[in-house]
């Protein structure tokens, strides 16, 4: 289960204290898949980024199966990145002089798998995704908006995380690419037993969540 104790980040713009995120308290127990909605500007993408360790809290606690996260050291955090949390994001991050099946396999080599591990299984993930073989062998820049997704969840998947962390996965493709992606994330989450948080303006992808969590101002509320 993850849990969410008053966190909070502020940090400094010139000369006025900005905060992020104010005092969020949230439960997301296992297996769920949940949505967090807002307008641009409401602290979303800034929660996620400290529910995956990308960046610090000023206060408040992240309580991932009873360990804080917020009060391990660097290199603690580093192996929690790699084998707890998977990332999905708007621009899909691939790397360009990799071929899907590569980048895919990356995650893989960070936490010491032999070769022909990462390999078998970036290849299934890629099938489990919807790409063909030869769509497999293609680098990012040959491959469509809606594939490329494909295969940032595949990637996402690869370290068998507890835990994907998706920052409008949807926001570049057109409307029913996105809700293919969102399928796809929907099951796959039932299917790798994965917790999924997705961060969206899309009120109807929301709605199909288990759960919706709306922000505004840095504070999650009802209205």
């Amino acid at each position: 289960m993850l849990k969410v104790v008053n966190l909070k980040r502020q940090f400094k713009s010139g000369d006025t204290i900005v905060t992020a995120v104010d005092g969020v308290s949230m439960t997301v127990p296992d297996g769920q898949f949940v949505s967090i909605i807002g307008k641009s500007g409401s602290g979303k993408t800034s929660l996620l980024s400290l529910l995956g360790a990308l960046d610090r809290p000023s206060s408040g606690k992240i309580i991932v199966d009873g360990q804080d996260i917020t009060a391990i050291n660097d290199v603690q955090l580093n192996d929690y990145r790699a084998r707890t949390i998977g990332f999905v994001f708007q621009n899909y991050n691939l790397v360009p002089n990799l071929n899907a099946i590569e980048n895919v396999m990356l995650p893989m080599e960070f936490i010491g798998l032999p070769k022909s591990d990462r390999l078998k299984r970036a290849k299934l993930l890629l099938e489990e995704v919807g790409l063909s073989d030869d769509q497999a062998k293609r680098k990012p820049g040959r491959l469509s908006g809606g594939q490329q997704q494909r295969v940032a969840i595949a990637r996402a998947l690869a370290n068998k995380p507890k835990y994907i962390l998706a920052d409008e996965p949807t926001g570049n493709l057109d409307s029913e690419t996105g809700r293919l992606i969102f399928r796809l994330l929907h099951d796959l989450s039932k299917k790798e037993k994965t917790t999924i948080i997705t961060v969206t303006h899309d009120l109807e992808i929301a709605g199909k969540t288990d759960r919706s969590f709306k922000l505004v101002d840095g504070r999650i509320t009802d209205k």
